[in-house]
C-alpha cells in the first residue's frame, strides 16, 4: 500500500513514516501542509492519504478541507485524518462529506501499529471508520430519543461496531454471533432508521451519522 502523509509536526510525521515503512508500507510523500500535499498526491498517486485536521495557516480545518477536495481529485484515494481532539464533530463532517473510504483517528493511536494497520486496511477496502473512544464516549452519553431510541441494546451494539468501521464478519467475531444473525441486526437498524436502499446511498454511512449526530446532541 502506497500512503502519503500531511502534518506540520515534523516529528510526528516522521515517526509515523518510519513506522510505516518498517511495517512493509511505501511512504511516498511526507509534507507539513495542505498545499503541498494536494500537490504530491497528484504526483505520487497513494492509495491512503494521513492528514492531520488542524495545519498552516489557521490551524482550524484544513485538513477536512484538503480530505474533501483530494477526494474530488482522486475519487478512489483513502482518507485516513488525524486529530489531537476528541470531537465527534469533525467525524460526523468527515462522513458526510466522504461517504466511504474514510476514517477519523486520534493522534494517539497511531503509535499502535497493530491498529494503525487494521484502519488503513480497511480504509482501502472502502470502508469508514471512526475512532472507538469516540463511539464509546457518545455510547455513554447517548440520549434517549430520536429514532435510535427504538434500537435494542444488541442493535445498538451493532451499531457502535458499525461505527468503528467493522463489517459483518467482523461483528459476528467480536459479538460471537452468528452471521445471520448480524445480517438480522444490521437490516433492523436501516428498517428502523427508515433507511431504504437506493442507488449510490451508503445505508451502513447513513446508520453511522444517525448514531454520531443523536448521540452527539
Amino acid at each position: 500500500m502506497r500512503i502519503a502523509i500531511a502534518d506540520d509536526e515534523a516529528l510526528l510525521r516522521q515517526g509515523l513514516s518510519r513506522l510505516l515503512t518498517e511495517a512493509g508500507y511505501e511512504v511516498v510523500a511526507s509534507t507539513g501542509d495542505p498545499g503541498s500535499l494536494i500537490r504530491e498526491v497528484g504526483l505520487t498517486r497513494p492509495d491512503v492519504a494521513i492528514i492531520d485536521i488542524k495545519m498552516p495557516p489557521t490551524h482550524t480545518d484544513e485538513g477536512l478541507v484538503a480530505a474533501a477536495e483530494l477526494r474530488e481529485l482522486h475519487p478512489d484515494l483513502g482518507v485516513l485524518v488525524l486529530s489531537h481532539y476528541l470531537d465527534s464533530r469533525y467525524a460526523m463532517r468527515l462522513l458526510e462529506e466522504l461517504p466511504e473510504a474514510a476514517g477519523y483517528l486520534l493522534k494517539e493511536r497511531v503509535s499502535d501499529l497493530a491498529v494503525l494497520v487494521d484502519v488503513l486496511r480497511r480504509i482501502h477496502e472502502r470502508e469508514c471508520v471512526v475512532d472507538p473512544t469516540i463511539v464509546a464516549r457518545l455510547v455513554a452519553r447517548r440520549r434517549q430519543s430520536g429514532a435510535l431510541a427504538e434500537l435494542s441494546e444488541r442493535e445498538r451494539e451493532v451499531l457502535s461496531l458499525m461505527a468503528e468501521g467493522y463489517d459483518n464478519p467482523a461483528i459476528c467475531e467480536r459479538l460471537f454471533l452468528s452471521p445471520k444473525t448480524v445480517e438480522s441486526h444490521v437490516g433492523q437498524i436501516f428498517l428502523k432508521l427508515n433507511l431504504r436502499e437506493s442507488p449510490g446511498r451508503h445505508r451502513r454511512v447513513a446508520a453511522v451519522l444517525a448514531f454520531l449526530r443523536d448521540a452527539h446532541g
